[in-house]
């Protein structure tokens, strides 16, 4: 065991750590907690582009200090993070370290049988944005269900929510409204980090018949819910900056109506319209780029709002940004074309589209959410493991 921690100091060493105490530290910075349960294990890790620790990738960390991995899995986005939301992603081998990467993503979102064979370790580790439609928490929710299927215990490596300073948005109907972007009765934005969510999926028994995990969270350090966490990587190709990650919570419903959120442009989720928006000379152009190879408007100049610099009101107000949806609703001429099939699964219910077409009040909306964030807050407070 001494020779063990030794092993993690030089390998912390390498990776060019930092040992300042006061610094927010992602759960896989803390190798003296896991790096024992990994011993003689046969790992599959869950990552992307975010798991990084240090200037390492956490499968190259794991493997420079010798442990077994044996393949890869990836969510949304692949592992280098570069597709098209919702872009079919393919499983390959990863030419760097030459481990089989398998794609949870497309047709094949849970670990089978085989994907799990000869394996007795999980260590999972992904910056989420904290967001009940970015589907990162969806993959969780799979793998952990693999996990309780094939009695392969699971590591999460906690990451700080950099939206977790707030809850806020309707809790989501799964009666009518359950899917890849909306698994549980959670609100949109839900104050809580990947580790902190991953036990009230086993608490709740929101798996799969009921079924739990065994579950082993390694927590941040320096970290609470009060805390403005800077990402170092982008989480995903359009959300590049802090500013897009604040706004996406709120601008994100517009991706279930007929207007662009700037996908395609050097400002995807800082500003929003359409060719027929109405009343502003404000426009940007969607292009075919990285990460986005068919925005919404492609080549079409659409007018509408810029809102990069409302990340500010997000942080002092700690809630959603309703009025961008009722002026979107209100601008465009085509209402009766305005709302897609997906918006109420982004919403999470079939009251919001309602409420905005009778043009209820954002306030008045808002107060038709609070007791049921209530009783939410009162579930999330027993599976919170910061302040």
């Amino acid at each position: 065991m001494r020779n063990l921690f030794l092993l993690i100091f030089l390998t912390l060493t390498v990776l060019g750590v930092s040992q300042d105490r006061q610094t927010i530290r992602p759960g896989c910075y803390q190798t003296d907690q896991y790096f024992p349960l990994l011993k003689g294990k046969h790992i599959v890790v869950v990552s992307n582009q975010s798991g990084y620790i240090g200037k390492t990738h956490i499968v190259d960390s794991l493997m420079h200090a010798g442990f077994n991995i044996i393949k890869i899995f990836s969510p949304e986005h692949g592992f280098r993070g570069q597709a098209d939301a919702g872009a079919k992603v393919n499983s390959r081998v990863d030419l760097k370290t030459g481990r089989p990467i398998v794609s949870l993503y497309g047709k094949h979102k849970k670990p089978t049988g085989c994907d799990m064979r000869s394996i007795s370790m999980v260590v999972f580790d992904i910056q989420d944005v904290g967001v009940r439609f970015y589907t990162y928490i969806s993959t969780l929710q799979y793998v952990m269900e693999a996990c309780a299927k094939y009695h392969v215990p699971l590591i999460v490596l906690d990451r700080p929510n950099p939206n977790g300073f707030y809850i806020d948005g309707p809790i989501l109907d799964t009666a009518s409204c359950r899917s890849f972007i909306g698994m549980q009765p959670i609100p949109i934005v839900y104050g809580m980090t990947i580790g902190e969510y991953a036990r009230m999926l086993n608490g709740e028994h929101w798996l799969k018949n009921g079924d739990t995990c065994q579950l082993t969270v390694i927590p941040c350090q320096n970290y609470t819910h009060d805390s403005l966490y800077s990402l170092p990587i982008a989480p995903s190709p359009n959300l590049p900056n802090m500013t897009s990650v604040y706004l996406y919570p709120s601008l994100c419903l517009l991706e279930g109506t007929r207007i662009s959120v700037g996908r395609g442009t050097d400002k995807p989720f800082q500003q929003y319209g359409a060719p027929d928006y109405r009343h502003t000379s404000y426009s940007f152009t969607p292009h075919s780029m990285k990460g986005a190879h068919h925005p919404k408007f492609l080549d079409q100049r659409c007018y509408g709002v810029d809102v990069s610099k409302s990340a500010k009101t997000i942080l002092q107000k700690k809630q959603l940004n309703l009025h961008w949806l009722i002026d979107a609703y209100h601008n465009t001429k085509d209402k009766a074309h305005f709302f897609k099939s997906s918006f109420n699964l982004l919403a999470g219910n079939k009251l919001l589209q309602e409420q905005i077409k009778r043009k209820i009040p954002a306030t008045a909306i808002r107060q038709s959410w609070q007791n049921d964030l209530e009783k939410f807050k009162a579930i999330r407070k027993k599976y919170l493991l910061y302040k």
